[in-house]
């Protein structure tokens, strides 16, 4: 009995070790973000807001990611009904929630990294219009480059392609971003 309590004490050990040379690295990136939206009629809407995402390190390179982005802004646009031209605005609010992995090679100061996410949208339109919602499977591929400071500090700049689907339409949009990154 006890050398069977030796050999599972030693394979614990063993396996304690090994687990602590498994990455546990990752970062928290919080910033400013643009969207450039196409989900009405008359073209594409510029939205500000935000975005934010935590990223947790599987393998040395290849993270998991989750993002999370709120965009605002309104449009003016002249509809040309019969009865003349009527001048309408629009206000509309988008979020997304997105999730995959991250592949990132860090060379220096510098990081690049690419990135493919699929999650959910949320639209809120208003403005002149009764208001009306919708939610739409989402789907982003992009990339960026992370640009260290210090040990635990860095600066982001990143784009993404992003696919919504709302009110059975397919939108293709281009989400730019920038803000701090906290590694750890």
């Amino acid at each position: 009995m006890r050398k069977f309590s030796t050999i599972a004490f030693t394979l614990l050990m063993l396996s304690a070790a090994a687990s602590a040379q498994i990455p546990t690295k990752g970062n928290i990136f919080f910033g400013y973000s643009y969207n450039r939206a196409d989900f009405n009629a008359a073209g594409h809407s510029n939205l500000n807001g935000w975005e934010a995402s935590l990223e947790g390190k599987v393998f040395p390179h290849l993270g998991i990611v989750t993002d999370f982005a709120s965009h605002y802004g309104s449009q003016s646009f002249t509809e040309l009904p019969p009865s003349g031209p009527v001048k309408v605005n629009v206000t509309g609010h988008e979020w997304e929630v997105l999730f995959g992995p991250r592949l990132s090679i860090p060379v220096g100061n510098f990081t690049p990294f690419a990135e493919a996410m699929i999650g959910l949208a949320h639209v809120h339109n208003g403005g002149d219009f009764p208001s009306s919602a919708n939610t739409s499977f989402a789907a982003a591929i992009g990339g960026g480059l992370d640009y260290r400071l210090i040990k635990f500090l860095a600066v982001r700049l990143e784009a993404d392609y992003l696919q919504t689907r709302f009110y059975s339409t397919t939108q293709d949009n281009l989400r730019l971003s920038t803000g701090v990154v906290l590694r750890f």
